[in-house]
């Protein structure tokens, strides 16, 4: 079981003793209470544990009370605070002050005690002492016996908890930088500052020649191996795709060749989690550095081209890091970024710990106008598609999840947790995915790449992460849906491209008053890199909240202002919630 950081409780109150304290004791604490029911009945870890919160001893009144709950909370792993009151409260003395913490504070909207006058004073104080805090009213005044958590309350304490969640979870993490930069791509250039200041994380780089050390030497566990062989003959390989190589270019390998390419790939895999996350295992064997793993939470590999002019490449073990499955059954998705994209990394880690799903990895390909599949496909297409569509299309690999092959109770194509997955949805999953011999005009060592197509209807929320000199880090979003084609039409576009690579159909939600938004064509037009991440749902809010605690700007999304959630202090930046977000961040600066 992972140790992952839990979620403070801090309960203030009114410190006057002699009638005042004693008569808010029992609802105080009885909110606090409410509020860690709340999290821990709605918000997971990554391994579908539920996150844990930590309530403070006692009420909170006097600064030492502050810091007997600033030791317990350091004892307890606690990564973010959540203050809750019903009453005035000394601000500046109950206050959380541990700078690395993301907090918030609920003022108990209610008339026979001043909540909001402590909620507006102790806002007033975080944002004055450099410590963004964010606020959380209630819309409509409660009895004070009443210890309920209104809708609207409820909704920004998990949307705080979710966020606040995912940042306390990087800390302290990696990034494994596996090989350096990839075809000239910017992404792929690891910046340890960006990593540690902003987000938490540690860099560890590791050249590619560690993978071919570690198989040319059998560093890696032969019984997994024999497993993982097993497990692929009897879901994978049954499913390799026609060599269009024959067709292509002649390069076409042998099927000694081609099962070669198959261990060798499995080999990949296996190195590839050891890489990153240790392997006890290896310790048996008396491999005890190799055992350790560089505590990476994410991890990029280079492939092209110096390693797929050679050795086949990476799509598979791409491809199954990032799903929710494995040889070894279901188990959280990982996040392996093709190309060494780190700044794409970042994206899906964000989607993922947001979501504990696996999160698509896909080049920002096409935009197709109707217009223009009229002309190549003889027939504009119709429905959620009819106004254009983005083709979603990757020449590495992505999560098998994103093939939409497992249904809802209603019948709906869905991504699920990896708890809630069946052995005949992975299955589906599998049996959705053809491995086609890569193509040797990109890879000239070989390999598989995966190619399936994404069911339409599901909702998705495409991330990117830029670095933009002298402004640094920015974020850009786009809530939208996967869409089915006419199978027609589907065949002749896919069929421009190379159709060995999983394709993704997909529509933004459109918004007449954001430029960015007004069209399809604007939306891929206004996007800032040739990759994108792509989660499961429509989890803009989330992530916009995810960053202001980051410190990153927002400088493109379609979500609605009122379901927008920033710290307090962004307020006092202006009343333009864009400009204000630059403003606030450029002056807190990163939180590490």
């Amino acid at each position: 079981m992972t140790n992952y950081p839990k979620i403070g409780i801090r309960p203030t109150i009114d410190g006057r003793q002699g009638g005042v304290r004693e008569s808010l004791e029992e609802k105080t604490m009885s909110l606090a209470k409410a509020v860690a029911e709340l999290i821990s009945s709605h918000v997971y870890n990554g391994d579908g544990s539920h996150v844990e919160c930590v309530i403070a001893d006692s009420t909170i009144g006097r600064v030492a009370e502050s810091a007997a709950c600033a030791e317990k909370f350091e004892r307890e792993g606690v990564g973010a605070t959540i203050t809750v009151t019903s009453c005035w409260c000394y601000g500046s003395e109950t206050m959380d002050m541990n700078p690395y913490y993301p907090k918030a504070v609920w003022g108990f909207n209610g008339t026979e005690r001043p909540g909001a006058v402590y909620l507006a004073a102790v806002l007033a104080a975080h944002a004055q002492k450099g410590l963004p805090a964010f606020g959380i009213y209630g819309h409509d005044v409660q009895d004070l016996d009443d210890n309920t958590i209104p809708a609207d309350v409820a909704e920004k304490i998990l949307r705080f908890a979710r966020a606040a969640q995912a940042v306390a979870t990087m800390r302290g993490k990696s990034y494994l930088s596996m090989g350096t930069t990839c075809m000239g791509i910017a992404g792929s250039i690891v910046d340890p500052d960006f990593m540690q200041k902003y987000l938490g994380l540690r860099t560890e780089y590791v050249d590619m020649v560690e993978v071919m050390r570690r198989i040319d030497e059998g560093i890696y566990d032969p019984e997994e191996f024999e497993k993982a062989m097993a497990w692929t003959k009897k879901y994978c390989m049954p499913k390799e795709g026609h060599d269009w190589n024959i067709e292509r270019n002649g390069k076409q390998k042998s099927r000694e060749e081609l099962d070669k390419d198959w261990e060798f790939t499995v080999k990949c895999m296996l190195i590839t989690k050891d890489l990153m996350h240790g392997n006890p295992r290896l310790k048996e064997l008396g491999f005890k550095e190799e055992a350790l793993g560089h505590n990476a939470i994410l991890a990029g590999v280079q492939g092209q081209r110096q390693w797929t002019d050679y050795k086949p490449n990476f799509d598979f073990p791409e491809s199954l890091v990032c799903s929710s499955f494995d040889w070894n059954g279901t188990r959280e998705a990982g996040v392996l970024a093709t190309e060494n994209d780190s700044l794409n990394g970042i994206a899906m880690l964000f989607g993922h710990l947001l979501t504990n799903k696996g999160v698509m990895f896909s080049d920002i390909r096409t935009y197709w106008s109707p217009e223009a599949v009229e002309r190549v496909a003889g027939k504009k297409p119709t429905g959620a598609a009819a106004g254009g569509f983005i083709h979603l299309i990757n020449s590495g690999a992505t999560t098998l999840d994103a093939t939409g092959a497992v249904s809802d109770s209603e019948g709906n194509p869905t991504m699920k947790h990896h708890w809630e997955l069946t052995d005949a949805e992975v299955e589906a999953c599998l049996n959705a995915t053809t491995w086609y011999p890569a193509d040797r005009n990109y890879f000239r060592g070989g390999g598989f790449s995966s190619n399936f197509l994404t069911r339409g209807g599901m909702p998705m929320t495409m991330i990117r992460v830029n670095r933009v000199m002298g402004l640094g880090p920015v974020l850009q979003l786009a809530e939208g849906w996967t869409v089915d084609l006419d199978p027609e039409i589907n065949a002749i576009l896919d069929g421009r491209t190379d159709r060995t690579w999983p394709t993704t159909w997909f529509v933004p939600r459109l918004d007449a008053t954001k430029d960015a938004f007004k069209d399809v064509y604007s939306v891929m037009n206004t996007w800032g890199a040739n990759h994108g991440a792509i989660a499961y749902g429509h989890i803009g809010a989330d992530i916009i909240t995810l960053c202001s605690i980051l410190r990153i700007p927002v400088c493109m999304h379609n979500v609605a202002d009122e379901n927008i959630f920033r710290p307090s202090a962004w307020n006092a930046f202006g009343m333009d919630k864009e400009g204000a977000d630059y403003r606030a961040c450029q002056n807190f600066g990163p939180i590490y």
